[in-house]
This record gives C-alpha cells, structure tokens and sequence, in this order.
C-alpha cells in the first residue's frame, strides 16, 4: 500500500526519468558525432563554432528558453482547477506570441551578424555560422510552445521523442554539412589570402544540421498534436468552469511568468557570452593571435560539452517538476511539497556527485575516447571543473524549485549577484594570476557554487524546507569515492594488460557497477524509491534476489 502511494505521489520521476534518458540518448549522440566534426572543423573551427552557438543561445533565450516552462506551468496550473478551455488558449496565445519574437529576434541576428561577431565577441569569422543559425530562432521558439503544451498537460514522452530525433538528423546533416563546407572553404581560403575561412566555413556547414534538426522536430510535434486534436476537443467540451480569461490577461500573465525565467537564465548565457568576450580580449592584449584564442575557446568547449551529459539529468527532473509542484503548491500542502523538492534533489545528487568523482578519475582517457587530439589542457579542464558538475546540476534543480514555488525573481537575484562575483575571480585569474582557461572554468564553479547557497536559503525562507544531509549528499558521496578509487586502480591495470579505449569503456562500466552496489549496501536508496521509477518493481525484484537491497532501507 505505501509502495502504491509513494508511486503515485513521485509519478513526476517517471516522466523526469522518461526525459532524462532522452536527454542522456541526446547528448551522448551530440558528444559522438562532434568528434568527427572536431575532426573536419579543426580546434580552429570549434571555437567559431562555439561563439557562434553561445550569441544563438542568447537569441534563443528571447524566443524558446522561458516557453516550454512558462507554457507547462500556465497549462497545468489551469488543467489543475479544471478550466480546460483556458489552458487552451493560453497555448494558442502561447503560439502566436512565439511565432512574432522568433522571427523579429531571428532577423536582428542574420543582419547584425557582422556586427556582434566583429565588434562584439572580437572573432569576425563567425559569421557565417551566426547566420546559418538565425532562422533557427523561429523553429525552435514555436517547438518550445508545443513541448511546453504537453509537458503541461502531464505528458514528457513527445519531448523526449523530439529531443533524440532532432539529435540524430542535426549529428547526420551536421558532419555532411561541414564537410561540404569546408571544400568551399578551402577553395575561399585560396582566392581571398586567408587560411583561417577554412575553418570559419567549416564552423557554418556544422550548424546547418541544428536547422535541420529543429524542422523535423516541429514536424513531429505538429503530427502529435493533430493526432491528439480530437481527444482534446473531447476534453474541451467536458468543461464546466465559467470563467474564461481574455487573450490580454492570459499573455499579461504569460510576460510576468516568461520574464523572470529570461532574466535568471539570460544571466547563466550573459556568463557565458561575458567569459568568452573577456577571455578573448585579454588573450590578445596578452599577445594571443586570434588564431591561439579561438582554439583555447575550442578546448573549452569540448568541456562544456561532456558537463551537459549529467545537467541534461538535472534539466529533465527539473522540466518534469514544475507542473507537479505547481499542482501541489496550488493544493497548498506543505508536506507534499518538501516531499517534491527532496525527491528532485536527491536524485540529482545521486547522479551529479558520481559523475563529478568519475570526471575527475578518468580525465585524461575520457578525453582520449571522446576528443582525438593533444589533450593536456582539456583534462586539466576537467579534473578542475569537476567539482562544477555538482554545483550546476543542484542550481539547475532549485532555479526550477523557485519558479514552482512562484519565486520567480529569486533565481533572477541570486543569477545577477553570483555573475558579479563570478566576473571579480574571472578577471584576478586571468589578469592577476594569469591562468588562462583555467581561470575561466573556476569562476564558472564559484557562479554556480554561490547560486546553491543562495537558492537553498530562499527555498527554506518560502516553504521552510531544509535539504536532508546524510542520504543525499554524505552516502552518494562515499559512495562514489569508492567507486573512484576501484575505478582508477582498474583503469591502471586495464591500460597496461588492454589499452587503447576499450580500457576505458571498460573502466566506466566498472565505475556505474561499483557506484550502484556500494549505493544500495550503504543504504543511499530505498525500494520505494526504486517503485517510483520505470519499471521499477522489476528493478527491485531483481535487487532482492542479488541481496544488494536490504530489508532495513524499505
């Protein structure tokens, strides 16, 4: 009975982890096939590519960033009192408001390409990428408002379909889009004097997939909702409630809840667009060529790209709870809403903590098999950023838990004091010190360090809840010292008698076994737990027989 009760009461994990394992099918796929884009593009060519994607994610950030989550959270909050027909036109306001400030955001950025490569980010070259990208803007903020609708309505499976089928035609379009480019670029290379257009071509064919990508995703999306139209128009007419709210309240509200959400993660893109202005421009007034500078900026970005394997986690749970918190604040129990925020937070430390040891241990290798090139500087990068992994994961969550709870300018507070703080040890690293991209990758872990301390205080300020200590955080973190330890010995010993990457797809698969045995022996997860994930009564049978779930943890 109470393994039924704590099923139904945590269903959100099931549609967290639905879309968890989408967006870890997706970035495992992303990080794939940009091994052989690095190889076409050169380190040259990523770092365009990553100026060009980091203005885009800025751009994106006006059209689709804020939608998914302002739409589920407009759309459950009303299917929650019943007021189906308002839901529905709150998506349909939804829909045409995204349509509008996608392509004006999508034209500012085609014909101000020159100008914010050039004069903005100090890497000119990057144009032509920018450019490819701009008619993305529409696509993706329309798709936001579909995915949003859904998720609304309870259901992350049409996400997740999108997120992975988007990944597989923007990895294919991408690697031939590049590689066709890059001829192009070469033979521009020749007739204008410039061996760096090579490579600057090569960055724009790369994003030609993210169009690509973006289209079949939206088309999927609109195949579902056609298919789903007349059970919808069912559910229309079932509803009773006489209140009907006009298109201008529903979009006032749409704009305080949209507005806050921009503000919070414009400051996480503001950081990332800030450290690459800054870094670029102090590398060249420390006497770096815009040649050494964008294959430093490239290097970074090979890390950023493995850190968003375990966020992608951290973003699923936290899409997956706002339309469940949302209903449990609108009920007003207060137990049922700690219940939501321990769950959310305990299971993104189960998977960030690991996952930070295990970057850590397996540096050097991990980068070896992803990334085919000299690769000191990027597993330095990554046994310091390591610790980050926690930190950004935990942020992500309690930005989400804030914005449940209606404090949708406390994430916007806290994001603007940690970017001032951030941008202090930033400039003493690389100008005082002089640590170059290591200092960029610091500050980020002291932004998203101060953004865990400040969220954890106003969650507390607004529903008085404190975050268990031991379970979430002491268990999974000895647990995973364990793990790091049998991992790195093994991997010693498999270089030496196997070498090559098999040692170390070999040494990670050993790294998840010892995590999950020496987890469930200390007593870091418990059956109801496990009841409330997919298929999880089979997990637990399975558990049972192998002795590794003890009658005590139940």
């Amino acid at each position: 009975m109470g393994s039924k009760k704590s099923k139904s009461s945590n269903s959100f994990l099931v549609q967290g982890s639905v879309l968890a394992v989408a967006g870890i099918i997706s970035r495992v796929i992303g990080v794939a096939y940009r091994i052989p884009l690095l190889n076409i593009m050169t380190l040259k060519g990523q770092g365009f590519y990553d100026v060009a994607f980091q203005i885009y994610q800025i751009a994106l950030l006006l059209t689709s960033y804020s939608l998914p989550l302002a739409v589920s959270k407009m759309v459950s909050a009303r299917m929650a009192k019943g007021q189906k027909k308002n839901a529905y036109r709150a998506f349909k306001t939804a829909l045409l408001f995204a349509f509008l400030i996608g392509l004006i955001t999508a034209l500012i950025v085609f014909f101000g390409a020159e100008f914010i490569a050039a004069k903005i980010m100090s890497m000119s070259l990057s144009i032509y990428a920018l450019r490819i990208l701009a008619p993305c803007l529409v696509v993706v903020a329309v798709m936001g408002v579909m995915r949003g609708f859904f998720q609304g309505l309870g259901t992350m499976m049409p996400t997740a379909v999108t997120q992975i089928l988007e990944q597989i035609v923007n990895a294919a379009v991408s690697l031939i889009g590049a590689k066709v480019m890059l001829s192009y670029g070469e033979t521009q290379a020749v007739d204008q004097g410039n061996d760096l257009l090579t490579a600057a071509y090569a960055a724009a064919g790369g994003t030609i997939g993210t169009l690509a990508g973006a289209l079949i995703g939206l088309l999927f999306l609109t195949f579902l909702f056609y298919a789903y139209k007349d059970r919808l128009k069912r559910r229309l007419r079932s509803d009773r409630s006489a209140h009907r709210e006009s298109y201008r309240m529903i979009i006032k509200v749409m704009l305080l809840t949209i507005a806050p959400v921009i503000l919070s993660t414009g400051v996480y893109n503001l950081q990332n667009i800030l450290d690459n202005g800054i870094f670029n421009r102090i590398m060249l007034i420390q006497g770096l060529s815009e040649e050494e500078y964008s294959e430093l900026s490239g290097k970074m970005s090979q890390f950023n790209t493995l850190l968003t394997v375990p966020l992608a986690i951290a973003n699923a749970l936290a899409s997956s709870l706002i339309p469940s918190l949302v209903a449990v604040v609108q009920s007003g129990h207060r137990r049922k809403i700690h219940q939501k925020i321990h769950i959310v937070i305990r299971f993104t430390m189960l998977i960030a903590i690991p996952s930070a040891v295990g970057f850590f241990v397996l540096a050097r290798p991990i980068n070896d098999l992803f990334f085919h090139v000299d690769n000191n500087v990027q597993a330095m990068l990554m046994r310091i950023g390591a610790i980050s992994v926690i930190f950004f994961c935990l942020s992500t969550v309690t930005n989400a838990i804030l914005q449940g709870l209606n404090r949708m300018m406390a994430p916007v507070k806290n994001a603007a004091i940690s970017l001032v703080i951030h941008l202090i040890v930033l400039i003493i690293a690389l100008v005082v010190l002089k640590w170059n991209v290591y200092g960029v990758i610091l500050s980020k872990t002291v932004f998203a360090l101060c953004m865990c301390i400040m969220n954890a205080h106003v969650i507390r300020e607004t529903c008085g809840y404190i975050q268990e200590q031991r379970r979430t955080f002491v268990i999974p973190g000895i647990a995973s010292v364990i793990m790091g330890i049998v991992t790195f010995i093994m991997y010693l010993l498999l270089d030496i008698t196997i070498g090559g990457y098999l040692a170390t797809i070999i040494a990670v698969v050993i790294a998840i076994i010892t995590y999950i045995i020496s987890l469930l022996m200390l007593g870091g997860i418990s059956a109801d737990e496990i009841l409330a994930l997919p298929k999880g009564a089979k997990i637990v049978r399975m558990l049972e027989r192998l002795h590794l779930l003890k009658k005590e943890y139940y």
